[in-house]
């Protein structure tokens, strides 16, 4: 891998890993596209970290405020306390199932899941439950209308994020829309659940990284690129839901999975 590889999937996969199109599956599909070597899942998980960076520097207020929660509860005004103190374990709480699907299925997610068959899959199949849910639901909640419940059952949504192509993103927002969350809103829960389960996914990889033979620059400009386009995508996202729906993301889907699936024919 080069300096311009390591940029390019690390614009790719800070621009997708909060856009509802798929990191996992454009890391997979890029180098199978340009026939680049597969950089392996050790590398995809270094540049989440690149993302993580990305959602804490955005949402740092909000962080901050969280764990003055948890740590200070006597400092913070009792309304403002209640809310943070009950959305950080809701964090928590929603972060569990992904965590223990991804262990299980650890090894599949190395090998079966890279399938870009699979993705075509998953990309359309996807695509098909966000345009439904975007249209019908109520977006009738906001994040001070979370529950446990209610975050339970995202958190379980985002264990299929597994298969690449899914998209981390794409199937926590599809959830909290159809739970009934206004647009924004299922946005900004799904960028924040971001970060436990990337902070976690990066600890397991930590090994294979430093017993892998990647360039630590080439490593570091990618974990950037990553953090910068990452920051962009969450930016504009959550102000282009502010008048418009989720339907671009609906058709990229689509026509991505055909773009492959034309790729695999011809090959």
């Amino acid at each position: 891998m080069d300096f311009i590889q390591s940029i390019i999937l690390g614009i790719v996969q800070g621009l997708s890993e909060f856009l509802p199109i798929s990191s996992s599956g454009h890391l997979v599909i890029l180098p199978w596209i340009f026939n680049w070597q597969d950089q392996g899942l050790a590398f995809d998980v270094a540049l989440h970290w690149g993302t993580l960076l990305a959602v804490l520097a955005y949402f740092r207020k909000e962080w901050i405020m969280m764990f003055k929660s948890v740590l200070f509860q006597k400092e913070i005004k009792e309304k403002n306390k209640k809310f943070n103190h009950q959305l950080f374990f809701f964090i928590i709480l929603a972060s569990i199932p992904a965590a223990f699907f991804g262990w299980i299925f650890k090894n599949y997610a190395e090998s079966f899941f890279r399938s870009p068959l699979l993705i075509v899959c998953t990309l359309i199949g996807l695509a098909i439950f966000l345009w439904w849910f975007d249209e019908r639901g109520k977006k009738e909640k906001f994040l001070k209308n979370l529950n446990w419940r209610s975050a339970l059952l995202i958190g379980f949504s985002q264990a299929l994020a597994i298969v690449p192509g899914v998209s981390r993103s794409g199937v926590t927002i599809t959830a909290a829309l159809a739970l009934g969350f206004e647009r924004k809103t299922a946005a900004k829960f799904s960028f924040l659940l971001a970060a436990p389960i990337i902070f976690g996914a990066g600890l397991v990889k930590i090994p294979s990284l430093i017993n892998s033979d990647i360039n630590f620059s080439i490593l570091l400009v990618g974990i950037l690129s990553s953090s910068l386009s990452g920051f962009l995508a969450i930016k504009y996202l959550l102000k282009y839901l502010e008048t418009r729906s989720y339907n671009i993301f609906v058709y990229y889907r689509i026509i991505l999975a055909l773009a492959i699936l034309g790729i695999i024919l011809i090959r």
